[in-house]
């Protein structure tokens, strides 16, 4: 893959492990469209990755993912932009949930900091994960007015059952470490800055393994994910995109940009 195409995330190479940054969108000098075009692009690319046999995934900033530079100002332009572009939105969030599960190369996420909205899709969704102990994880979609529909309505309730999904996604809640290893959302939590080198250790035990075996054993649950998930989340993107148009969106992102409590009408 070209690794050079991209502004938003920086790619290292060592050996059989690839790892990826993704920058601080605080920080990248790119537009918010342009983050989420890109990781739209990345797990495409990473179908077609031949030289490493695992990949890390982890943030270069204090989060791990978060997303977007100014989410207020990104949303209400989708919307005022109108149906063309909200959809275009929701075919990227489409192409990153099935791309992601298509990537054969096992995927080892190592959540150096908070990962919310579809940087928890995009952990939550990863072969294994390594989440700091200061960390949190979040879909806090409800919050501004809008449903998860960028997966975490189907992978949450795979992970942790439909009560307990509905606990934090009906709120936006975020999960602490200790509750995310409880609740079996993680594989292992460690000290912030113990995380990447022991996600890194884990993806070289994977590198290691019989190439074939691994990637199709992963291929074979991922299967099962997929058959089981299709509907749910084909369902939550197309009501992600009507709540897009909905008065309540609007209405939580002007109260956060007013630094006031939202009043949601049910329109």
């Amino acid at each position: 893959m070209d690794t050079d195409a991209y502004t938003t995330m920086r790619f290292e190479r060592r050996g059989q492990i690839l790892t990826v940054f993704f920058r601080d969108p605080a920080e990248a000098n790119t537009s918010d469209l342009a983050i989420h075009e890109e990781v739209g692009r990345l797990f495409h690319d990473l179908r077609e990755e031949r030289e490493a046999r695992a990949i890390v995934l982890t943030g270069s900033g204090p989060a791990f993912f978060t997303g977007l530079k100014d989410p207020v100002g990104s949303l209400l332009w989708q919307r005022e932009q109108g149906l063309p572009v909200i959809d275009a939105g929701r075919q990227v969030a489409r192409r990153i949930v099935w791309d992601l599960l298509d990537v054969e190369i096992p995927l080892v996420a190592a959540l150096n900091g908070d990962a919310t909205g579809l940087g928890a899709t995009i952990a939550l969704f990863c072969d294994a994960i390594f989440m700091a102990d200061t960390a949190t994880v979040a879909d806090p979609h409800v919050r501004i007015g809008v449903v998860a529909g960028d997966g975490g309505a189907a992978i949450w309730p795979m992970v942790m059952g439909p009560a307990l999904a509905k606990r934090y996604l009906l709120t936006g809640d975020p999960v602490t470490a200790s509750e995310a290893a409880h609740l079996g959302l993680v594989t292992h939590v460690c000290p912030v800055g113990e995380v990447l080198p022991a996600a890194t250790a884990f993806a070289r035990r994977l590198a290691a393994g019989a190439p074939l075996a691994v990637r199709y054993t992963k291929m074979a649950v991922n299967r099962l994910l997929k058959d089981t998930m299709a509907g749910a989340i084909e369902q939550g993107l197309a009501h992600e995109l009507l709540t897009f148009t909905s008065e309540d969106m609007v209405e939580a992102l002007t109260a956060a940009r007013d630094g006031r409590t939202p009043a949601f009408h049910g329109r």
